[in-house]
């Protein structure tokens, strides 16, 4: 049987923890950003959808005898920013398009980042959609 290997005093070990820690710790916190990233991405493009496919029903169940689809469309778009709050800013676009039979609500929004050091958007930098709603018609 063979006696153990004593250690090298010339090979020190020393300060290896503190590197590893400091490395996890930074390979953890970038996972965590891209998570919080992701989830406040898909968060906001839920809420935009579901509000500017609010805005297009509440355009096309509107009469046209109550001010024309115009009116209607600008006072659900007024009503689509106030349910959006402070987000609302961050609208780039929003378009309209009223039609007979099918009501069209185009919007962009830009969305926020928190990806530490990086220049890509992952695909997720703005919200871009269009919501079509059809017109009801009593035959």
């Amino acid at each position: 049987m063979t006696p153990p290997l004593a250690p090298d005093p010339h090979r020190s070990e020393r300060g290896q923890s503190l590197i590893t820690s400091v490395a996890a710790i930074a390979v953890f916190l970038g996972f965590l950003m891209f998570a919080v990233h992701i989830c406040v991405n898909l968060y906001a493009d839920t809420t935009v959808t579901a509000n500017a496919y609010d805005a297009a029903r509440r355009v096309a169940r509107a009469e046209v005898a109550d001010g024309g689809r115009g009116a209607a469309a600008a006072r659900a778009e007024a009503d689509l920013r106030e349910n959006l709050g402070r987000y609302s800013s961050r609208i780039e676009e929003i378009e309209w398009t009223l039609g007979d039979d099918v009501i069209a609500l185009h919007i962009v929004v830009e969305n926020p980042s928190f990806l530490i050091f990086s220049d890509a958007d992952l695909g997720v930098g703005e919200i871009d959609k269009t919501v079509r709603v059809r017109v009801e018609k009593v035959r």
